[in-house]
């Protein structure tokens, strides 16, 4: 019983040395003055509180379209799509204008090339609806040669309905009725 109790307090006696020695005391935290930062009031910032540079050099900047999505290799939404009526297939007078945009930045930016990717509603098979979305970017395309482009700047494709709404409102496949004027980088 002795040796037990002897290790016993072996082992509490090991556990406290443990315990002092793990426990250091934190140290002191250093006046706000003696800080590169300087003293601090807290509280929020409020736009009063920033300095006028600050403003003055976010004034140049420009809110950029959260619909615009641009890789290395594109930029997609920055020309507004071509819309079409139900199974037609025909440029409409009033979405001309859109392909002039894309004319027009052509003749900015010589570098890029232009895709017309036609698009679908849900209605109809999968083989009529990418044969119309074919129609659709091809009509897009053979409007903007008329323009004077060259055909080697533009190009044509159709998804068809991949990417309609299925069971859409009226709204929504108007929506999708429709050529992407997609920009091409590379």
């Amino acid at each position: 019983m002795k040796i037990a109790l002897k290790k016993l307090a072996l082992v509490i006696a090991s556990a406290a040395f443990v315990f002092a020695a793990g426990c250091k005391k934190k140290p002191a935290r250093p006046d706000p003055s003696a800080t590169v930062l300087g003293p601090t009031t807290g509280g929020t910032v409020t736009p009063e509180t920033l300095s006028p540079q600050a403003d003055q050099s976010a004034a140049g900047l420009t809110q950029r379209d959260p619909n615009v999505i641009e890789t290395d290799d594109m930029i997609k939404g920055l020309l507004q799509p071509v819309y079409f009526d139900f199974d037609k297939s025909n440029i409409k007078e009033s979405e001309r204008a859109k392909i002039q945009a894309a004319k027009d930045y052509l003749a900015k930016n010589p570098q890029h090339r232009i895709l017309f990717e036609g698009h679908c509603d849900w209605r109809g098979t999968d083989e009529y609806n990418l044969a119309l979305g074919d129609r659709r970017s091809s009509a897009a395309k053979k409007y903007l040669l008329s323009l004077g482009v060259a055909a080697d700047k533009v190009e044509s494709n159709s998804k068809g309905s991949l990417e309609a709404t299925k069971n859409g409102d009226d709204a929504t496949m108007a929506k999708d009725r429709r050529a992407e004027i997609i920009i091409l980088k590379k």
